[in-house]
């Protein structure tokens, strides 16, 4: 099991708010536009962010979506399970019911240590992490697209 590409474009948009923060509410259409993603399939994806209480949207002209709490405090554990729950950390990457060491199937003892190693790290990096990498690095956040001040 991978995650998802409403995963990938919600953690993608995550960094985004979370790197304009200061910016207040972000406006999806800008994300959307900035991320090269479609505005009504990111409306959707951010809804589950909303439900799960990783982030708070406002309608009306200076509406937008914004963190529940601060990017510190929020993984991208929080984040993957509030998308695609937490099979990525738990379960069979072929999805196989009972797979384990009595009935493995044949990624189970290269999986286990992949599925343990990203839990940590999914456990540990956090949305400030990514964020100020994506900010002070200039890294790429989409295809083709760098974040620097973009809502500037």
């Amino acid at each position: 099991m991978i995650i998802s590409k409403s995963c990938i474009y919600a953690i993608q948009a995550a960094i985004f708010v979370a790197a304009e923060s200061k910016q207040g509410y972000v406006p999806i259409n800008i994300i959307a536009d900035r991320l090269n993603i479609s505005f009504h399939f990111l409306t959707k994806v951010l809804q589950d962010f909303t439900h799960s209480g990783l982030m708070i949207s406002y309608r009306g002209p200076r509406g937008g979506v914004a963190l529940a709490k601060p990017a510190d405090e929020i993984t991208l554990h929080n984040l993957v399970e509030a998308i695609d729950g937490t099979d990525i950390f738990t379960e069979c990457m072929l999805g196989l019911p009972g797979c384990g060491t009595a009935e493995p199937c044949p990624t189970h003892e290269h999986w286990i240590e992949v599925r343990q190693r990203f839990t940590v790290l999914a456990q540990q990096l956090t949305l400030k992490d990514m964020a100020t990498k994506s900010s002070l690095m200039h890294v790429r956040l989409a295809n083709g697209v760098k974040h620097h001040n973009q809502l500037a």
